[in-house]
């Protein structure tokens, strides 16, 4: 697939990129929380000694895939899509790999991010905002609900019995990140903003996927819009690539972590949480766990590939 224009910009330096993508993120998020807001929220649950309850200068910013969520919502995003013919079947199989590469290695590869943005992107351009925020509820339904973390969502539910705020922070487009944090019953969701013009997706994004640095400088944006007090906060992830994010807040959580999140955390003393059965069960029969089925003989077939190409 040919590349993207803004992969290899001459303009903008990657900071920049960074701190636009970080405030476009804020920018949406804030224009999708008031209607978040209105939604019920779950039932409550034992409240924890942390939050403090009635801090409304603290909040909580959660990471979406292997955080909150098990797998990657772009992959569960592009299977529902699938399902409605979006995209051929050999695409879904690059689908899957990626997916089975995520839960092998546990960590988020750069290259198989790229890949499954350019995927994603070329999808999605000359649909409309509405059609796939609409289809988005319904893939929730069918590929996501189940494979919601009970221990993160208990996490998040006790800084919304506090009376805080709860943000998904993630690389996930926007519009799927705001429906996964509506359906939690979260504040709203920071995400990747693709670009659109008069409701219709061009296949852009506006300066560059929210992942690492840029999520930082989204959730920097947003405390200032909102008068956070970082320190006061918390942020939640599984990722070592998001500990500029975890550095910001004065209280960072380390969820079912990479191994070089799980050593940094340790040697500042961070918070631990993990809530996998096993740290090898994701190596056990991968199309199922990642929801592939009837696509198992195409998975491995794409993982034999791979490897005869090293």
């Amino acid at each position: 697939m040919a590349a993207l224009g803004w992969l290899t910009p001459r303009k903008r330096s990657a900071t920049a990129r960074s701190v636009l993508a970080g405030e476009a993120a804020a920018e949406a998020a804030r224009k999708t929380s008031r209607e978040l807001e209105e939604a019920a929220p779950p039932e409550k649950g034992d409240e924890p000694q942390f939050p403090v309850v009635g801090d409304d200068r603290a909040a909580a910013f959660f990471d979406l895939d292997n955080t909150v969520m098990q797998g990657a919502a772009l992959f569960h995003f592009g299977r529902g899509l699938y399902k409605r013919k979006f995209f051929q079947r050999r695409e879904l199989v690059r689908f899957a790999w990626q997916q089975a590469w995520f839960r092998l290695a546990g960590v988020e590869d750069p290259e198989h991010m790229q890949d499954a943005r350019d995927s994603a992107l070329s999808i999605v351009k000359g649909h409309r905002v509405s059609e796939l925020m609409s289809i988005g509820e319904e893939i929730y339904d069918e590929y996501m609900a189940d494979r919601i973390w009970p221990g993160t969502r208990a996490l998040a539910q006790a800084h919304l019995d506090a009376g805080q705020k709860v943000w998904l922070v993630t690389a996930a487009p926007v519009e799927t990140a705001t429906i996964i944090a509506r359906r939690l019953g979260l504040t709203g969701a920071l995400g990747t903003v693709a670009e659109s013009v008069d409701g219709v997706y061009t296949g852009k994004l506006v300066g560059e996927p929210l992942h690492g640095p840029a999520k930082a400088e989204a959730v920097r944006a947003l405390a200032a819009a909102e008068g956070l007090d970082l320190s006061r906060c918390a942020a939640y992830s599984d990722s070592h690539n998001d500990i500029p994010m975890l550095s910001l807040v004065g209280h960072p959580y380390a969820i079912n972590p990479d191994a070089k999140l799980r050593r940094h955390a340790r040697e500042r003393d961070w918070r631990l949480r993990d809530y996998r059965t096993g740290r090898k069960a994701a190596k056990v029969g991968i199309p199922a766990a990642a929801g592939v089925g009837a696509l198992a003989g195409g998975t491995a077939a794409a993982v034999a590939l791979h490897r005869r190409r090293r």
